[in-house]
């Protein structure tokens, strides 16, 4: 399968068309990309157009001492029991968080968008209804967190995240295996 390179808004429609099907499960979709691709802002869209979705964020599975992110609990914790038709309770954490903060609940038979940095991980398998990738170059992403994130965070991105990011993408290569890849988001 060759993914469609699509637009924001493409990736909208598409959302709001899973959600517009009750077929009584839930529907997963993926936004995934490097660090600072527009991840977040992408589900942000998406969220505001599409009210019958419920977002994860994937830095609530990460922690100080957690590498990457915890996929084993997301998939303990949401995967699981949506798929099987119950609601998920979750823990909130966060990566610089080193016990959870709190905990969030979510409903089976509605659309879940769950976004960040290597969602779509082989590891992972979960069964997604759309997979989607936010194709943007290094350069720009790395000007985006240290826009957003300031310098004291600089040695974090360039010696540990970017690092791991590049590891799982040259073994993984999800932009091959997602459904749509966005250009650079606006």
């Amino acid at each position: 399968m060759t993914p469609r390179r699509v637009g924001p808004v493409e990736v909208v429609e598409a959302v709001s068309a899973l959600a517009g099907r009750d077929t009584g499960r839930t529907r997963f979709v993926a936004i995934d990309g490097f660090g600072a691709a527009g991840k977040t802002g992408l589900v942000a869209r998406i969220a505001d157009r599409v009210p019958a979705v419920d977002v994860v964020h994937i830095d609530d599975f990460a922690a100080p001492d957690v590498a990457e992110w915890d996929w084993p609990r997301f998939a303990a914790e949401i995967v699981a029991p949506l798929a099987a038709g119950r609601p998920a309770r979750y823990g909130v954490q966060g990566w610089d968080q080193p016990l959870p903060v709190g905990t969030a609940t979510l409903d089976p038979g509605r659309v879940l968008v769950a976004e960040g940095v290597s969602v779509t991980r082989r590891e992972l398998a979960v069964a997604w209804d759309l997979t989607v990738w936010l194709d943007v170059p290094g350069d720009i992403r790395l000007a985006r967190a240290r826009a957003r994130d300031g310098e004291a965070l600089m040695p974090r991105w360039l010696d540990d995240w970017l690092p791991s990011e590049q590891r799982w993408a040259e073994r993984d290569r999800p932009w091959q295996h997602v459904d749509l890849v966005v250009d650079e988001l606006a």
